[in-house]
């Protein structure tokens, strides 16, 4: 069974079991998290789509950890003016695991 949530503004396609790092919205020290925005569920029989919603279904998972993304480089340079600029930034995450899908 497989299940199309709505977490952090993005979609992800989740089964059981699978790991999703999202955006820091969720609150780290929560031990468990339940996605009401599921927009299609599927796997057994003919998929339930949602509109926008699927309604009474719910997906739920268990915060990991919280942890910080890939590295990004910004770079700005003018040429010939001698300005040239460095930075980098990591967009904190959280890492959760899918727990159960429920109908």
């Amino acid at each position: 069974m497989y299940a199309i949530i709505e977490a952090s503004g993005h979609q992800h396609k989740v089964t059981s079991g699978d790991i999703l790092h999202l955006d820091r919205e969720i609150n780290p020290e929560e031990k468990t998290i339940t996605f009401d925005r599921v927009l299609l569920v599927g796997g057994e029989g003919e998929p339930k789509l949602g509109t926008p919603i699927v309604a009474g279904a719910t997906v739920t998972a268990d915060v990991v950890r919280a942890m910080k993304g890939p590295k990004i480089d910004i770079v700005k340079y003018k040429r010939r003016k001698g300005y040239h600029k460095k930075q980098g930034h990591r967009q904190p995450q959280v890492e959760v695991r899918i727990t159960g899908i429920n109908v």
